[in-house]
């Protein structure tokens, strides 16, 4: 399978979700951003004839997650005007070197030898070894998964990143 102009786009909303989600004042917006990158992901799944994790992906990720993050958002206490923008303003510091980041990362990926052909070689058997098929033939697979969960993790540790009382306790 090809790259097609459909993928790009759909790579290209991805993009914009993921840092309309980073970037987002409010913890609704930011949640609803990253339900519609997961969304975005799942339609890249289904484009890449993997069904099962493409529908994985919609009712965890899409759906039950979002679900959580909204429940316990209204749970919590609103915040005032002032502390938003002071808020936003510490997020503004901490994410100045997001773009100079992203294209770092787009001319390093530029110069790896990915191939352009990313079609699977057909497998024997059936019963074909899960460890060999993960780490000698989808291998690319694995790297972006790995990338993605980084980046999970990133998102929740800034989520949970608290300043220290004054007090020093």
């Amino acid at each position: 399978m090809n790259v097609t102009n459909t993928d790009m786009l759909l790579l290209v909303l991805m993009t914009i979700a993921a840092l309309w989600t980073v970037m987002a004042r409010s913890l609704l917006k930011a949640t609803i951003g990253l339900a519609i990158t997961s969304a975005v992901i799942t339609i890249l799944i289904f484009r890449l004839n993997s069904p099962l994790a493409a529908v994985f992906e919609l009712s965890v990720c899409t759906g039950l997650i979002t679900v959580i993050f909204v429940s316990t958002i209204s749970l919590t206490k609103p915040l005032t005007h002032k502390e938003i923008l002071e808020m936003s303003k510490a997020r503004h510091k901490r994410y100045i070197y997001l773009p100079i980041i992203l294209v770092a990362t787009g001319i390093a990926l530029l110069f790896l030898k990915i191939p352009n052909d990313f079609t699977l070689p057909r497998l024997a058997t059936p019963a074909t070894n899960v460890r060999n098929v993960m780490w000698n033939i989808r291998h690319l697979d694995l790297f972006g998964q790995i990338i993605i969960m980084m980046i999970g993790a990133f998102g929740v540790v800034t989520l949970f990143i608290t300043k220290d009382d004054k007090d020093g306790s």
